[in-house]
């Protein structure tokens, strides 16, 4: 946990005990410079502190942790072709046997999130084992909930730790992997964002539910010019199809899979995207994106006993 996320964790476990309402309401109004509508959210942005405060499945608690949404995807596709080749599951990192790992390798925390909490390992014979071992378990049972109110994150497990296989697209000169994440509203799929060139030339794209690049839509990266945007695979409606079949049952939910040469691989599954503090360009795009976003299908704002 780097110092300033310790700051926000200290002072958060203070006011820990300041209902949801409340907390979230203060959070978007720092983060965002916006007031939150707690009655009436129009905003993609304030329906994702709507749903942090108000939508209880205790489905997404699983969904959220790395080790048992696999058993979560197994279930709903019928197959466990589109999972990462796993390689161990320990408690702590101590128990991680370095020896039978081959040279490449992703270690992560079962309940990290936003990215946070996962080691690359691109060549074992460079790695320091025991400061990888102490920076992984340092990861562990850190209740990120307490500063973001993610309610799906409230009831996580004891930590775990995950040994999975390096997924690499020989096709990306710069080592990353292009990912594509399915913006899903009552199981269908509306909106798709790509990330490309992590590593080094990082660009992120829209595509409307048709399949349209949308151009000149930004979140917090760069957004391709249009005409540049890079072409979809040529198995899109497949990819389509198993993020509906994950999303199905949830008002909302982002579904992240990879495509590495046409194989397709599921990344995660993330309720509460930028935890709802991005802002976008135009400002009208988090309006697009809250347009298919049913909040009255779970509750209304007076259902105060949830928070």
């Amino acid at each position: 946990m780097n110092l300033k996320r310790q700051c926000l964790y200290k002072i958060a476990n203070l006011l820990r005990f300041v209902p949801d309402v409340y907390m979230l309401s203060v959070q978007y109004r720092i983060r965002t410079g916006l007031r939150m509508h707690w009655n009436a959210p129009e905003r993609f942005s304030e329906k994702i502190q709507h749903y942090k405060a108000f939508y209880r499945n205790p489905e997404m608690t699983q969904c959220v942790d790395k080790y048992d949404v696999r058993n979560y995807v197994e279930q709903k596709l019928g197959t466990d072709v589109y999972l990462n080749a796993l390689y161990q599951v320990c408690d702590t990192a101590d128990a991680i046997d370095f020896n039978a790992l081959p040279d490449q390798f992703v270690i992560k925390t079962t309940d990290g999130g936003s990215g946070d909490n996962v080691l690359i390992c691109r060549d074992k014979t460079k790695l320091d084992v025991n400061q990888a071992v102490q920076q992984v378990n340092s990861w562990r049972n850190k209740r990120y909930y307490i500063i973001s109110r993610e309610w799906a994150y409230k009831g996580a497990k004891q930590s775990k730790v995950i040994v999975e296989r390096l997924l690499i697209d020989p096709d990306n000169p710069d080592g990353s992997i292009d990912d594509y994440k399915f913006l899903c509203y009552n199981g269908h799929f509306r909106f798709l964002w790509i990330d490309k060139g992590r590593y080094s030339n990082h660009h992120r794209g829209f595509w409307d539910e048709l399949l349209q690049f949308m151009p000149n839509k930004e979140s917090d990266h760069p957004t391709f010019p249009a005409g540049t945007e890079p072409a979809l695979p040529t198995n899109i409606k497949e990819m389509i199809d198993i993020a509906e079949k994950l999303a199905q049952g949830f008002p909302f939910v982002r579904v992240d899979l990879y495509n590495i040469q046409g194989k397709i691989y599921f990344g995660e599954m993330t309720f509460y995207p930028w935890s709802g503090y991005s802002r976008f360009h135009p400002d009208s795009f988090d309006y697009d994106l809250g347009r298919f976003f049913n909040t009255d299908s779970y509750g209304e704002f007076d259902k105060r006993k949830h928070s």
